[in-house]
């Protein structure tokens, strides 16, 4: 395996890229919650071998732009969540290739990597995360017009531990935890869960629970994100298989089950066959799930 420093990587990957037109920083100011960054804690890049970057100790939260073609462009937009169990980021095999996809289609996209769990770098880790993720819905329903986005029109897209966070703002998007002076609605319009993590506390993933939550019991129950949906929870499409080992398919079906009690609008598919982490192609199946995303979004007008 290769390692890269993180500033490095960022400009191979941007180089490597013609569809990342842009980087941001998350944040214009200072990270809130932000302790300094101690010397040994540097952000670093592993390159895996057919799954493309990993990238652990993230400081420095930032969004990556896919912008969609003008002649391909709908006004629709999606942050993508890369997962990585809240230990590190699978932005290789997770973000970027996804977000590729829904440039082509006339989505622009904007790949989130957030800081992980850390009490290192951050004074509360449970609410890292979930401060960076809103305040990239922030940014983009802000400048919407600046992407030619309709600001009705931004999703959340999450796999994995990702999924978590994704369904973290489907959720408390009302809990706001960043600074946010115009009032701006921090709720996305649609939410994408692939293999998500949902629950701490039935069926969990032990490693993404005890990275954000710890042994925390009331912080656990926060974050088991099925017990938040309600009525005004934005539509939901979720992708899982039957045989993933590492996050059980109850997640999934735990919050399907919340959105249909709620009446909420929601699709979900479960393979038979998969496993876990398969990203953009489950190799047991034909089927294309994204095409199945693609049309579940026009179905609700999204494209």
């Amino acid at each position: 395996m290769k390692y890269l420093s993180g500033l490095f990587m960022t400009a191979v990957l941007s180089a490597s890229n013609l569809m990342a037109q842009e980087v941001l920083p998350v944040y214009p100011g200072a990270v809130p919650g932000a302790k300094p960054t101690p010397a040994t804690y540097q952000e670093t890049t592993v390159m895996r071998e057919g799954r493309g970057a990993s990238i652990t100790k993230v400081s420095v939260p930032t969004l990556t732009v896919y912008r969609a073609a003008k002649d391909k462009a709908n006004g629709t937009a999606v942050i993508v969540c890369p997962g990585g169990g809240y230990s590190g980021l699978a932005i290789g095999h997770e973000g970027y290739p996804v977000a590729e996809k829904f440039a082509a289609m006339g989505v622009t996209a904007f790949v989130l990597k957030y800081r992980l769990p850390s009490d290192e770098i951050m004074t509360d880790r449970s609410v890292g995360p979930l401060q960076d993720v809103e305040q990239a819905i922030y940014n983009v329903r802000k400048d919407a017009a600046k992407w030619g986005i309709n600001p009705s029109k931004i999703g959340i897209m999450g796999f994995s531990a990702g999924g978590h966070l994704a369904s973290s703002l489907t959720v408390h998007y009302k809990d706001v935890k960043i600074e946010n002076k115009e009032g701006l609605s921090l709720r996305p319009d649609f939410s994408i869960l692939i293999y998500p993590v949902i629950s701490f506390t039935d069926s969990e993933h032990k490693g993404s629970a005890q990275n954000l939550a710890g042994t925390d019991a009331k912080l656990r129950e926060y974050f088991s994100n099925d017990k938040s949906v309600n009525a005004e929870t934005p539509p939901t499409f979720l992708i899982h298989a039957n045989d993933d080992k590492t996050v059980p398919v109850q997640n999934s079906i735990l919050f399907n089950q919340a959105l249909v009690k709620a009446n909420v609008k929601a699709e979900m598919h479960i393979y038979q066959a998969g496993g876990h982490g398969f990203g953009l192609k489950n190799k047991t199946t034909a089927e294309d799930w994204f095409k199945t995303l693609e049309n579940w979004m026009r179905g609700n007008q999204l494209l």
